[in-house]
């Protein structure tokens, strides 16, 4: 029986971080779904489709995608993603109390819906800090986004901004 998790976030766009909790996911299951997710309280600066490709991309520079499905998921609530994979187990990356504190009301829900439990991982101390919103402004102000985020993203977004 394949162990399946989801890591779930809205990846714009996706950071070292998300990729280290990412690899650490992957060394703890069968299968790891990243799962790039519509976040209606957000405004987005990448467009889902691209948002894959470079989580794809990201994920293969890594190494890591001998285990690791990308997907996107826009047709309901996720814990239907997760009926669907056969996931019980959502992975969640917590950077500090705030994150914490957002968190847990969604995994009571999701485990009342349906029992999927949520793990949460904390992060690599020297990625703590860095969040994809801050990326944004870095990068929209002309800032040095390399040590955040993945190399093919740090192109990408030199190339379009």
């Amino acid at each position: 029986m394949n162990r399946i998790a989801v890591v779930p976030g809205s990846f714009d766009p996706i950071t070292l971080g998300h990729i280290d909790v990412i690899a650490r996911a992957a060394r703890l299951f069968d299968v790891v779904h990243v799962v790039v997710v519509h976040n209606p309280g957000k405004s987005a600066l990448l467009p889902i489709a691209q948002r894959v490709t470079l989580i794809e991309k990201a994920i293969e520079d890594a190494g890591l995608s001998s285990n690791i499905v990308v997907a996107s998921w826009s047709m309901g609530l996720l814990v239907d993603y997760c009926t669907e994979v056969g996931s019980h187990i959502l992975v969640k990356g917590v950077r500090s109390q705030l994150d914490l504190t957002y968190e847990t009301p969604m995994a009571l829900v999701n485990r009342n819906l349906t029992g999927l439990e949520t793990l949460f991982m904390l992060p690599d101390p020297g990625q703590a800090h860095v969040s994809s919103s801050l990326v944004r402004q870095v990068a929209a102000l002309g800032g040095d986004v390399r040590p955040y985020v993945p190399h093919v993203v740090a192109e990408y977004l030199q190339a379009n901004q």
